[in-house]
C-alpha cells in the first residue's frame, strides 16, 4: 500500500471533521433531552456482544449486515452490532423487567453494517432511538411516531415531514389464507416491494389460488394514499381473516389519534409497505423528506422478540441515522464566527485565574503558541496590571 493509499477510508466508512462533530454532538444532546423530557431512560449497550445473542430470534435477519469476529478469551464468536434494537431488547428483558408495567428506554451509538443499505449510504451510522416495552395497543404506536416527528422537528433538519404507515399482518395473514409456501411469499414480497404490478399479476395466477385470494393479494399493491384507503381496504379485503380485520382496525384507530394530535401531519398509507417484513409484527412507519425516496427515521411493532430473550412483551419503537439528520441541517450563510479569546503563551498565575474563569462561564480560551498566529475574535491582554478581554482583528501574533 502506498503512503497516499494508507490514508484512505474503506468504502463506505466515514468521519467527521470539527465543524461536523460539533454540529453532531448539538444535536445528540438535544435529542436525547428531548426523549428524556418524555419519560424515556437512556440506556447504553455495547460495542460487540456474543453473536448469539445479537442475532437471536427475529435478529437473524442481521446476520448478514454483522461483522463477525473470535474473541480471544473465551473463543466464543463476537458480532458488532448492526442494529442496537435487539440490544435494549435484551436490557429490557433481563434487566429491567420488574422496573415498570410499560417501560421506556432511549438509545444512541455507533453501529457498523458489512453492506451499505442504500445507494451513498453510510456503513457507520449513529443510531439513535427509543423503545416502548409492555403495551400492545396502538397508542404506544403512536407514541412513538409522535416522539419520533418531534425529535426530526426539534433537530430543525426538515421543515416539512411526510408519514407512510403499513401494516405486515395485513400481507401476512393474506398470505396464509391464500396457502401460500414460504418460496411463494417470499417472491410475491419482493414483487409488491417493486409495485410490479405485471410481475405480481403473472405470480398469482402460477401460485393457482381461489379467486378471492388472488383478488385481494393483487389489490395490494393499489392500496396506498390517503386515509381513506383504508375505507377502500375494508371493502376490498371484507373476506380476508380476522388477523387481516384487525389490522385494518388498527390503522383506522392509529389514523384517527394522530389526526386529533397532529392534524396538520400528511400520512399515506400503504398496504403493501412491508419494511422489516421478518423482523417486525404489526405496524410499520417511516417519516420522509417531501420529494425524497429514502426514509429519514423508521420504526414499528416487534412483539416477538423479548420472547427469546426469556420474556416476552409487547415492543414498539423507531430509531434514526443521527449522522445523516446532521447532514439535512441548513448551512447559514455568512455565519457570524463564534467567539474565542486567544492569549499569548506565559507562565503568570493571575493570567491562569482569569483563564479559568472564562472557561468557567462557557468562554472559548485557546493560548497562542508561540511563533504562531492565530484567528479570533478576542484577545486576553493586561491593561493596566489586569487581564482583560478586548476585540481584536483576525490575526493575531505571538
Amino acid at each position: 500500500m502506498t503512503i497516499k493509499e494508507s490514508w484512505l477510508l474503506p468504502e463506505g466508512i466515514d468521519e467527521l471533521l470539527p465543524e461536523e462533530a460539533s454540529q453532531l454532538e448539538c444535536l445528540h444532546r438535544a435529542l436525547v433531552d428531548r426523549m428524556r423530557s418524555w419519560g424515556y431512560q437512556l440506556v447504553v449497550p455495547p460495542l460487540v456482544e456474543y453473536l448469539d445473542s445479537l442475532l437471536t430470534g427475529t435478529a437473524k435477519t442481521l446476520d448478514i449486515q454483522t461483522f463477525k469476529l473470535t474473541d480471544q478469551m473465551s473463543g466464543r464468536m463476537l458480532g458488532i452490532r448492526a442494529d442496537m434494537t435487539p440490544q435494549v431488547a435484551r436490557i429490557a428483558a433481563h434487566k429491567m423487567r420488574d422496573q415498570a408495567d410499560v417501560l421506556r428506554l432511549c438509545y444512541i451509538g455507533s453501529v457498523l453494517h458489512t453492506l451499505p443499505e442504500g445507494q451513498a449510504s453510510s456503513r457507520n451510522p449513529i443510531q439513535l432511538g427509543a423503545e416502548i416495552y409492555g403495551h400492545a395497543g396502538p397508542e404506544s404506536d403512536v407514541e412513538s411516531i409522535q416522539l419520533m416527528l418531534d425529535l426530526l422537528a426539534v433537530s430543525g433538519a426538515v421543515t416539512t415531514v411526510a408519514l407512510d404507515i403499513g401494516h405486515v399482518g395485513i400481507y401476512r395473514g393474506l398470505a396464509s389464507y391464500a396457502g401460500l409456501d414460504a418460496n411463494q411469499e417470499q417472491e410475491l414480497f419482493s414483487a409488491l416491494q417493486r409495485k410490479a404490478a405485471a410481475e405480481i399479476e403473472t405470480l398469482l395466477e402460477q401460485y393457482q389460488l381461489t379467486d378471492e385470494a388472488r383478488d385481494m393479494l393483487q389489490a395490494l399493491a393499489e392500496l396506498n394514499g390517503d386515509h381513506t384507503v383504508l375505507e377502500t381496504a375494508q371493502n376490498q379485503l371484507a373476506k380476508a381473516p380476522q388477523p387481516v380485520q384487525q389490522a385494518l382496525d388498527t390503522l383506522i384507530r392509529i389514523h384517527d389519534m394522530l389526526s386529533q394530535r397532529l392534524p396538520n401531519l400528511a400520512i399515506n398509507f400503504d398496504l403493501a409497505e412491508l419494511r422489516g417484513y421478518h423482523y417486525h409484527t404489526g405496524v410499520v412507519f417511516a417519516a420522509y423528506k417531501p420529494g425524497s425516496a429514502q426514509a429519514i427515521a423508521a420504526g414499528g411493532r416487534y412483539d416477538d422478540i423479548g420472547e427469546h430473550f426469556g420474556h416476552a412483551q409487547p415492543a414498539t419503537g423507531f430509531s434514526m441515522d443521527l449522522k445523516k439528520i446532521a447532514t439535512l441541517l441548513p448551512v447559514a450563510d455568512n455565519a457570524p464566527r463564534k467567539e474565542s479569546i486567544s492569549v499569548e503563551w506565559q507562565d503568570d498565575p493571575a493570567l491562569e485565574d482569569m483563564v479559568k474563569s472564562l472557561r468557567n462561564d462557557g468562554k472559548v480560551v485557546v493560548y497562542r503558541m508561540p511563533g504562531t498566529e492565530m484567528s479570533t475574535t478576542h484577545t486576553l491582554v493586561k491593561q493596566a496590571g489586569r487581564w482583560q478581554v478586548t476585540e481584536t482583528g483576525t490575526q493575531t501574533r505571538g
